[in-house]
């Protein structure tokens, strides 16, 4: 499984952004994808989290503001991110657990400026 990340930039406090989790390769296994995001000299949190049926789960620190979604057809994850504010930069990763094992994707960078 690969996971390609993307949409990430520079926002100001308040702006919204789309993310989106590109998945390819063995697919079909994949029962929950989460988006996560690590701030400098911090570590790595759980955002939001969307399983194969649907089910979401967000931080605390996000509910609310963001959305996690899923087209299956494009086996893509999206997260909305709404009313952000500068404590949510961070570089945002998105895994997918397939069976026991976890995949990540390379980064993507949000900065929200004040």
């Amino acid at each position: 499984v690969q996971l390609q990340a993307s949409g990430g930039g520079l926002v100001q406090a308040g702006g919204s952004l789309r993310l989106s989790c590109a998945a390819s390769g063995f697919t079909s296994n994949i029962n929950i994808v989460g988006w996560y995001r690590q701030a400098p000299g911090e570590q790595r949190e759980l955002v939001a989290s969307i399983t194969r049926s649907g089910s979401t789960d967000y931080a605390d620190s996000v509910k609310g503001r963001f959305t996690i979604s899923r087209d299956n057809a494009k086996n893509t994850v999206y997260l909305q991110l709404n009313s952000l504010k500068p404590e949510d930069t961070a570089i945002y990763y998105c895994n997918a657990q397939s069976g026991r094992t976890g995949y990540w994707g390379r980064g993507t960078l949000v900065t929200v400026s004040s």
